[in-house]
């Protein structure tokens, strides 16, 4: 099974950039649906993102923008599998920062959902992701 980072999600999304969206688009067919997930923490930061750019809004048109990424974070949620992150993702997130991983903090509650459920999360910041000890990660954007 494999996990959607945000950035991944994102291209699918915005259907771009289009050879991104192509690369994964292809491997993802290879595939069912039942195979891929999302985490809550993939909901959370585009739940912020959306109230952010609401927030920063000065007039309809942003506004309106703003609560239409909201509805599609919540589409999304219900198109995908979403994981939690549970006891076994926070208890992994304490290790790998006693073990000393420092990379931002929503990645690697991502990464440590992948690591408790052995899945292979697909991302585009494989330098980061790389960081976490046990985790398998690809990026399907590139060919």
């Amino acid at each position: 099974m494999f996990l959607l980072d945000t950035d991944h999600l994102v291209v699918l999304q915005r259907r771009g950039p289009k050879h991104e969206y192509e690369n994964l688009s292809r491997r993802m067919a290879q595939f069912g649906l039942d195979d891929f997930a999302i985490s809550v923490v993939t909901i959370h930061e585009q739940m912020l993102g959306a109230n952010a750019y609401i927030s920063r809004a000065n007039d309809r048109d942003g506004i309106l923008r703003g609560y239409e990424m909201m509805k599609r974070t919540l589409q999304d949620a219900g198109y995908y599998l979403v994981l939690p992150f549970d006891e076994a993702a926070l208890l992994e997130f304490e290790r790998q920062r006693h073990a000393g991983v420092r990379i931002a903090t929503m990645d690697l509650r991502i990464g440590c959902i992948g690591v408790s459920r052995q899945l292979t999360v697909l991302t585009r910041n494989l330098v980061d992701f790389e960081e976490v000890v046990g985790l398998s990660v690809a990026d399907w954007t590139v060919p």
